[in-house]
């Protein structure tokens, strides 16, 4: 399995959530919210590279809440 390089959208499949990754250390991955906020780390198992669809999906979010103010 190829792992996702750092810096590319990545998908934690133990939460379903779509973040950045930002390091790989020992047998863990942090991985950081599109956006801006709070890394958490996920097994190097249970991540793998966010689709097109995902990332998109992802950043269309974080768009559409900053525009409401949800997000500074």
């Amino acid at each position: 399995m190829k792992l996702p390089p750092v810096g590319s959208h990545a998908v934690d499949t133990g939460s379903g959530r779509v973040g950045i990754v930002m390091a790989y250390e020992g047998a863990g991955v942090w991985l950081r919210p599109y956006g801006g906020g709070r890394e958490w780390e996920a097994e190097v198992g249970a991540v793998r590279a966010a689709s097109p669809a995902e990332r998109i999906r992802t950043e269309t979010a974080y768009v559409n809440a900053r525009s409401r103010g949800e997000v500074p």
